[in-house]
């Protein structure tokens, strides 16, 4: 059984909590227990919770979901670039697999609830890489 951490981005909580529960269902189906969950204001603040988590000895893997959602400028992509980069960061630093479940940029709000299975993505992806590097 891998047992997992879950961050969740709260910004765009009516997407994020239904990427937290495909989260959950993927983790049961596959057979993994997640053993605790970080909730974080949005996905830029991620890195650092997907960090403590990717330090305990009794995870194993870091899956992170957050929906981005295009506004008036840039910003969405600034934000996406940036938890991208600080999440590669954290896995390679730490050598824990950490997964980005995150949706956007570009997207619309209505895009973003059409891909709340991204959250089920996270968590196989890192199912699969714990597996992977076993």
């Amino acid at each position: 059984m891998v047992a997992l951490g879950l961050v969740v981005a709260q910004f765009n909580s009516s997407v994020t909590e239904q990427m937290e529960q495909a989260a959950r269902d993927a983790a049961a189906e596959r057979d993994a227990d997640v053993v605790d969950v970080l909730y974080v204001p949005g996905a830029y603040d991620s890195p650092l919770a997907a960090d403590r988590l990717a330090r305990r000895q009794d995870v194993e893997a870091v899956a992170v979901v957050g929906a981005i959602v295009t506004g008036d400028t840039d910003h969405d992509r600034v934000i996406a670039d940036a938890a991208a980069q600080g999440l590669t960061d954290v896995s390679v630093d730490r050598d824990v697999p950490v997964t980005f479940g995150v949706s956007g940029p570009g997207q619309s709000g209505a895009e973003a609830r059409e891909r709340v299975g991204k959250g089920a993505e996270a968590v196989n992806a890192a199912v699969d890489m714990v597996e992977v590097l076993a």
